[in-house]
């Protein structure tokens, strides 16, 4: 009985199973399997709600008749494939940080069966290749290899059959290996589209900022407003109530009717025309969505370690995530507010008032008209924590009530 070279390399195999197996991974950022699965989930759903609305944008930029309008929207569109780009490289890091996890499984199980399975084929073919002439100088050895070759031929089938299992899971390294080299493709490319991506909304922005410095008189003055009063506010509460006031101010005199022709009898004439009934707080006919893709780190109503009670919710989104309108509206305040970073304040119709804050750059001005989904700006670049409150009339509501 003869030890055949393929069993008797199986140690040499499996060292190089090992070693194909192990590959680059990227810095860990999850905790556990489960929660790796669930950004997974995540990130497929957010690219698929992404390319959804991008495909709907696009095809609204095209009939599109008015230049403001179109460019407008044709940015929110770029911001949409932003996100879904995004979204497409969170879901690429989860697959290659669960495959990383199986293959460390995988290694674990290799390299505890590898050693004793090494001794042994040592050992079965040092005794495989005893000559059979020094058997006759040693009394009684003779014997002990005629029972040593019996031995072999009942022993060496079960040795096969235990390293069958082996010889499968190197296989399903293999199997790993080549997932994982899909995976850092599918990575690739979506980092790729966001580069491009980002390079079309820049240029974009900047034909953007061009054609409004033709109109910034009245854009100028009420910039100089609104950072007055960021001045004069004691918080970012009183920021947005002082807005606000703004805003249903500037609503009620844009509502009065125009002047009219003196009447020949003044003293029997009514003033003509009422102004408009202030609107109801009915949401926005688009809806809210949340501003970026992210995972929620405190909902609205939670408390922090000092005890303030969150009045919206805080996110977690990836390092310089591009930030949206969550509905349309008018830009009441962009720029950096004390404690926050750069904050946006948004008017929407029917009273509601959006507030969004951790920005590390923005990209609109006080006085935009926004369509849902708009860019804003960008997240930090480190661990960035972005929140989202919703105001009805003043009083911040829970955002995920109000949410398409």
């Amino acid at each position: 009985m003869r030890l055949t070279p393929k069993f008797l390399g199986i140690g040499f195999v499996l060292s190089a199973a090992v070693a194909t197996v192990a590959f680059a991974q990227r810095d860990a950022v999850f905790d556990d399997p489960a929660t790796t699965r669930e950004a997974l989930n995540r990130a497929l759903s957010e690219a698929d709600e992404a390319e959804k609305r991008g495909k709907r944008l696009e095809a609204e930029a095209r009939a599109a008749t008015e230049a403001a309008q179109k460019t407008a929207t044709e940015a929110a569109a770029l911001a949409a494939r932003i996100q879904q780009a995004e979204a497409g490289i969170a879901a690429a890091e989860a697959r290659i940080a669960l495959i990383g996890d199986q293959q460390n499984t995988l290694n674990r199980r290799l390299a505890a069966r590898r050693g004793p399975l090494v001794r042994l084929t040592g050992a079965l073919q040092k005794l495989a290749r005893r000559p059979l002439a020094l058997s006759v100088l040693k009394p009684g050895s003779l014997r002990e290899t005629v029972y040593l070759r019996a031995m072999l031929e009942s022993t060496i089938p079960e040795v096969r059959k235990r390293t069958a299992a082996l010889r499968g899971e190197i296989e399903k390294g293999l199997a790993l290996e080549n997932e994982a080299q899909q995976a850092l493709a599918a990575l690739r490319d979506s980092e790729e589209q966001l580069g491009e991506r980002r390079t079309s909304l820049a240029a974009l922005e900047t034909r953007q900022r061009l054609a409004s410095r033709q109109a910034s008189g009245d854009a100028d003055r009420e910039v100089e407003r609104a950072l007055a009063l960021a001045e004069e506010a004691r918080d970012l509460d009183s920021l947005v109530d002082q807005l606000d006031a703004a805003g249903s101010l500037r609503k009620e005199l844009a509502a009065l009717p125009g002047p009219t022709m003196r009447p020949s009898s003044p003293q029997t004439s009514l003033a003509s025309g009422t102004p408009s009934p202030i609107p109801t707080t009915t949401a926005p006919s688009s809806g809210f969505r949340l501003p970026v893709s992210g995972r929620t780190i405190a909902g609205f109503g939670e408390a922090s370690d000092g005890g303030v009670r969150n009045s919206g919710i805080s996110l977690s989104p990836r390092a310089g995530a591009q930030i949206v309108a969550p509905a349309e509206g008018r830009v009441a305040f962009a720029g950096p507010y004390r404690g926050y970073d750069r904050i946006v304040i948004i008017e929407h119709e029917g009273g509601w008032t959006s507030l969004v804050t951790g920005l590390a750059r923005t990209d609109i001005s006080v006085g935009q008209e926004l369509v849902s989904g708009s860019p804003l700006g960008v997240a930090g670049g480190e661990r960035p924590v972005v929140t989202f409150e919703l105001r009805r009339d003043g009083t911040p509501v829970n955002p995920l009530r109000y949410l398409q």
